[in-house]
């Protein structure tokens, strides 16, 4: 997907009469937002067959069957092509079921929760490590393996992760407000006396399109 396009959820619609093939393309195009869409290829009355799966493997589609079913070569095809068929009898089981789909395709939403603030007291440079900065935990705790950024007058210089958080001369996984500690971050070495260091969590949540 290219940067600005819209994600689409690719649907060939196989139905057993003209109205219920109406009524579920009108639901179906009402699923969606500015991120991603529900794109019906084809949508027939009757059995689904080779030409459907045809289709659906060359757009990358899920098939759905309304009251009908996949003919006994359509099935053999669909099921070495790995096509996804679905069988509905229930119009509202089938948009809520579609509407999840299409949710599948957003992009999950990251929340960042801090966990610790962290002053840079003085800045050590030692031979074959480079730049370690001496802080202290001034809120929370710092933590190795989650997110970091440096601060500088409360702008965001950099953004990225701790190579080194040391207390004392050994290698901890976290550190207390109140504690002295020595960190380094990964490949990144412009820090100064008074810089601030921020620590978070990130956590991806599934979006949904309501």
């Amino acid at each position: 997907i290219k940067s600005g396009e819209k994600k689409l959820l690719n649907i060939v619609l196989k139905a057993d009469t003209l109205g219920s093939k109406e009524a579920i393309v009108s639901s179906l195009e009402k699923i969606g937002n500015d991120e991603v869409n529900t794109h019906i290829l084809l949508a027939g009355v009757g059995g689904i067959n080779e030409t459907d799966v045809a289709l659906a493997s060359s757009n990358e589609a899920l098939i759905i069957g309304f009251n009908v079913r996949a003919n006994t070569a359509a099935r053999e095809s669909g099921s070495q092509k790995k096509i996804d068929i679905r069988y509905y009898s229930i119009i509202y089981d089938l948009v809520d079921d579609i509407t999840k789909a299409a949710e599948g395709l957003l992009s999950p939403e990251i929340r960042e929760t801090f966990i610790g603030y962290a002053k840079i007291q003085e800045v050590f440079k030692i031979t074959g490590v480079g730049k370690i900065a001496g802080c202290l935990v001034t809120e929370g705790h710092a933590k190795r393996d989650v997110g970091v950024r440096l601060l500088r007058e409360d702008v965001v210089i950099h953004t990225g992760k701790l190579k080194t958080l040391k207390r004392f001369k050994d290698e901890v996984k976290e550190v207390q407000s109140g504690q002295e500690c020595g960190m380094a971050f990964e490949a990144y070495e412009d820090i100064r006396k008074d810089d601030v260091i921020e620590i978070f969590t990130t956590q991806e949540v599934a979006r949904t399109l309501n």
